[in-house]
C-alpha cells in the first residue's frame, strides 16, 4: 500500500483574543515545528500524538502487507482565535500541492486532525480540506482522519472521508492510540474492498470542557459504551465528540459517528449512543466556583500532606486563552497560603525582566494581563523574589506531553510572599509537573497550586491531589456558555447541558 501521511491541528476559539498565523504553525512549542518531505516521518518518536501512533502501526502492519509511506505536510498551533486566512491557505496549499504529484498512484491518504478548526474565512477548515483532498485524490482512493475528542464534527468531514476516530480520554492520554486505531481502520478497510456505511447524529446541547472529562461521571460511562463496540459483529467502529463550546459556528456541539458493514447497523449504533448521551446531558454540566470560594475549599484540606490543584479553566491555553489572566493569582496574593503556587503565566516582558535582574534578586513587575482578551484585568503590579530563572526547554515527565520536549521560552520562578509563580515566554497549558519542577519547584510539596488548563492536568496532578477544584475566574473559555454572545450558532441548541436557554 502507498499511503500519503499529513497533518493540520488546530482548535479554535472564537471568542479568544489572539488569532493562529502562519508563524503560529512554523514553530514548535508543544509538538513539534511544521514538518514537510521526509523529515515527518521522523518528526513524532514515540510521541503521545495520533501521527506518531499511525506511523508506529502502519510500519509494524507494512512489514506483513507491504506499504510505502509518502510524506505530505503535517503542523499545528495553540489553541487561539481564528486561523488566519493567509495560514490556512498557505499550509492547505502546501499540503495539496505535495499530494498532487501522488494523486494518481496512492491507496490511501491519513490525515492527522483536530475537528475544531475555525478560519477568518471557513467555518469548518478541516471540513474543506478533507473535500479538497477527496477532489484531488478520487472515489477510490480511501482517507482516514483521526481527530480530537473535542471536535466539532461536520457532515462535509462526515462525507468526504471513508473514516473517522476520534480520542476517548480527556485528559487526551490516548492521543498516540487514536493514530493506531485509525491504522487499524486504514488496513482493515483497504481489506474489505467496499466502503463502510456511515451514520452522524448531531446533538442539541454544549458541554463546558470542564464536563468532559473521562475520569468522572457521566462521560466515563459513555466512553466505555463507545469502546465496548471494538470488534463488534457488523460495526466498524464508532466515535463520540463532545465538541469544543466556545466556537461561534452553526455546526458547534457534540456529535456521534458510528461505521457499520451495513447502513442499518450503522445507524443503529449511532442512535444508540445518541440516546445514551442524551440520557446523561445534566451530568455534563460540571461544578465550578469561584477564586475566592475555591481557596476557602483548599484552606479546608491544608493538612492533608498532599496540595489541592485548582484549575484556571476559563484561561486554558488549550482552549484559546493566552494564559495571562491573573483573577486567580491576585487572590492567590490576597489570601498568602504559606506553599502555594501559580502556573503557567504567559508574560515575555515580565520574564526577560527577570533574566536581566537573575536569580537571588527583588525587581518591580507587572505581571500578567498584557494580551488585552479579557475587559476589566490590570496586571498585578508589585515587588517580586526571582527565585530562579532557566530557557524553558522542558522534557515533559507525565503521561499527557509524554516525554516531548516542551519549548516554553526564558521562563521564571517569581515569589510574592507565600505565593510562587511559574512565568513564561510562550502559551502552554500548565499540563505537566515538570513545567514546575524544571525551575526547582516541587508541586508535591505545596499546599495549593493552581493551573491554567481544565482538564488535562489532571493526567499528571491527579495521582498527587488531596483535592481538585474548578475554578472560573476571568478568561475567553467560560464554564458557563450563557455568558457568550454566540451569532452563528444554529436555532435551538441548549447553550449548557440541560438548560432553558437556546440559542
Amino acid at each position: 500500500m502507498r499511503i500519503a501521511i499529513g497533518g493540520f491541528q488546530h482548535e479554535t476559539n472564537t471568542f479568544a483574543p489572539t488569532k493562529a498565523d502562519l508563524a503560529a504553525f512554523e514553530q514548535a512549542d508543544s509538538w513539534p515545528a511544521l514538518q514537510s518531505g521526509d523529515p515527518l516521518l521522523s518528526a513524532f518518536p514515540s510521541m503521545n500524538i495520533p501521527i506518531s501512533g499511525f506511523l508506529t502501526r502502519a510500519r509494524e502492519l507494512g512489514t506483513k502487507f507491504g506499504v510505502e509511506l509518502l510524506p505530505l505536510v503535517w503542523c499545528s498551533a495553540t489553541p487561539s482565535a481564528h486561523v488566519t486566512r493567509d495560514a490556512y491557505e498557505t499550509i492547505s496549499g502546501r499540503l495539496l500541492a505535495a499530494l498532487r504529484p501522488m494523486a494518481g498512484a496512492v491507496d490511501a491518504v491519513y490525515l492527522d486532525l483536530h475537528g475544531a478548526m475555525v478560519c477568518e474565512h471557513l467555518e469548518d477548515g478541516e471540513g474543506t480540506l478533507l473535500q479538497a483532498v477527496r477532489a484531488l485524490v478520487g472515489p477510490d482512493v480511501l482517507i482516514v482522519a483521526s481527530l480530537d475528542l473535542h471536535a466539532n464534527v461536520t457532515a462535509e468531514m462526515v462525507e468526504a472521508a471513508d473514516y473517522l476516530t476520534a480520542y476517548r480520554t480527556y485528559p487526551h492520554v490516548d492521543m498516540g492510540y487514536t493514530g493506531v486505531r485509525a491504522a487499524d481502520a486504514l488496513f482493515e478497510l483497504a481489506g474489505l474492498g467496499y466502503r463502510p456505511a456511515k451514520a452522524f447524529r448531531k446533538l442539541d446541547f454544549l458541554i463546558p470542557l470542564s464536563g468532559s472529562c473521562t475520569l468522572v461521571e457521566p462521560v466515563r460511562s459513555v466512553y466505555q459504551a463507545v469502546a465496548a463496540y471494538d470488534g463488534a459483529c457488523g460495526c466498524l467502529g464508532a466515535s463520540f465528540a463532545t465538541g469544543f463550546s466556545p466556537a461561534d459556528i452553526s455546526t458547534c456541539g457534540p456529535s456521534v459517528v458510528a461505521y457499520g458493514k451495513m447502513q442499518a447497523e450503522a445507524d443503529n449504533i449511532a442512535d444508540t449512543l445518541a440516546s445514551l448521551v442524551l440520557s446523561h446531558e445534566t451530568g455534563f454540566a460540571g461544578d465550578v466556583k469561584t477564586p475566592e470560594a475555591a481557596i476557602a475549599e483548599a484552606m479546608m484540606h491544608a493538612d492533608s500532606g498532599k496540595p489541592v490543584v485548582l484549575a484556571d479553566t476559563q484561561d486554558n491555553p488549550g482552549a484559546g486563552g493566552n494564559g495571562d489572566t491573573v483573577g486567580l493569582l491576585k487572590a492567590l496574593v490576597a489570601a498568602n497560603l504559606p506553599s502555594s503556587a501559580i502556573g503557567v503565566i504567559y508574560d515575555p516582558e515580565s520574564a526577560a525582566q527577570a533574566h536581566r535582574a537573575g536569580a537571588g534578586s527583588r525587581t518591580p513587575l507587572a505581571l500578567g494581563a498584557k494580551t488585552g482578551g479579557t475587559p476589566g484585568e490590570t496586571p498585578l503590579e508589585a515587588i517580586f523574589e526571582i527565585v530562579a530563572v532557566s530557557d524553558g526547554e522542558v522534557r515533559a515527565t507525565g503521561p499527557f506531553y509524554d516525554g516531548a520536549r516542551l519549548s516554553l521560552g526564558p521562563s521564571a520562578w517569581l515569589r510574592r510572599g507565600e505565593v510562587n509563580i511559574i512565568v513564561a515566554s510562550k502559551k502552554v497549558q500548565g499540563a505537566d509537573q515538570a513545567m514546575f519542577s524544571h525551575l526547582g519547584l516541587d508541586p508535591r510539596t505545596c499546599t495549593i497550586i493552581a493551573v491554567k488548563s481544565s482538564v488535562h492536568f489532571r493526567a499528571d496532578f491527579q495521582p498527587i491531589a488531596a483535592k481538585i477544584i474548578v475554578v472560573a475566574s476571568p478568561g475567553p473559555n467560560p464554564a458557563d456558555h450563557r455568558v457568550l454572545d454566540y451569532r452563528h450558532l444554529r436555532k435551538g441548541v441548549r447553550l449548557m447541558p440541560g438548560a432553558q436557554e437556546v440559542s
